[in-house]
């Protein structure tokens, strides 16, 4: 097994969000909770373990310190780059295989591509409710934008977005974790995605990500989750299909990202692609 740490969703060592990457060759996965204990012992939100299953096919499963989760975004692009880098892939289209179902990776010489799964709207919330998600924070719904309310969406994994009418509010959340813990638990969510529309420029939104039910306070970037705002602001007629879309998350943490999507329509609906770049920064050995 060789293990790496790669940066994504940044091109700068140290900043944007770090993965572990396990990569297994074509042996079978570790036990459970092995790998469990490998992503504690790394520490970073997730760690990916990567089996290779045909000549453009790959496997890979997601854990964090404390879970398996179905899919990660930040990991993909950190394992497919770190693939590139070591030279086990090419540049190219890949079929990869997660709890999430099965999805396109376009391998790039500088992004990485991934298709998010079929986007899904989850549960709306009432007035009363909604004052609850704001107050885990310690925000009123006054600082909810006009005409746009929280929602649970799903491109892979569940989240509550729950948009703030500018960046003030963004920066000033203060987060109970005990709080939106038990939030997460009982909507059966991963966690929370806070987002300010920008108005002006290419930014899209900029944003913030909690998961304290999975021991991640804050994270620094998420595919996934920018996957659902997409689909989110898409459902709104705040983004089209075609375009580029650009997040920024990270920057209350000190380590910027940008996360981009594209939006595709097809036969079976509308496709939600996430893409970003990566940098490898250590290269590990897991002793026996």
């Amino acid at each position: 097994m060789r293990l790496y740490i790669a940066d994504a969703f940044t091109v700068q060592r140290f900043s944007g969000n770090q993965a572990g990457v396990a990569l297994l060759g074509e042996e079978d996965f570790p036990q459970e909770d092995m790998m469990r204990a490998l992503a504690g012992e790394l520490k970073h939100s997730e760690t990916a373990f990567v089996r290779q299953t045909g000549e453009r096919a790959f496997h890979i499963r997601y854990f964090t310190p404390a879970e398996e989760v179905d899919l990660c975004g930040h990991a993909t692009i950190a394992a497919f780059t770190v693939l590139r880098e070591t030279g086990v892939a090419a540049p190219g289209r890949y079929a990869l295989y997660t709890r999430s179902g099965e999805l396109e990776i376009e391998l790039g010489g500088a992004c990485v591509w991934m298709d998010m799964a079929a986007p899904r709207d989850g549960r709306e919330f009432s007035q009363e409710e909604q004052a609850g998600l704001y107050a885990a924070y310690g925000l009123s719904l006054d600082s909810r934008p006009e005409g746009l309310a929280p929602q649970a969406v799903s491109t892979g994994l569940l989240d509550i977005l729950l948009p703030v009418k500018d960046r003030a509010a963004l920066d000033g959340a203060v987060q109970d974790e005990a709080e939106v813990t038990r939030i997460s638990r009982e909507y059966g969510v991963v966690g929370v995605h806070m987002f300010c529309p920008e108005r002006e420029g290419n930014i899209t939104a900029r944003c913030r990500n909690f998961a304290p039910l999975y021991a991640i306070p804050e994270e620094a970037a998420t595919g996934t989750s920018n996957g659902a705002l997409t689909y989110y602001l898409y459902r709104r007629g705040l983004i089209g299909v075609g375009g580029e879309n650009r997040f920024l998350q990270g920057e209350a943490m000190g380590k910027p990202s940008e996360i981009l999507s594209r939006l595709t329509d097809g036969p079976e609906g509308v496709k939600v692609r996430i893409g970003g770049r990566a940098v490898l920064t250590l290269r590990c050995e897991l002793l026996k």
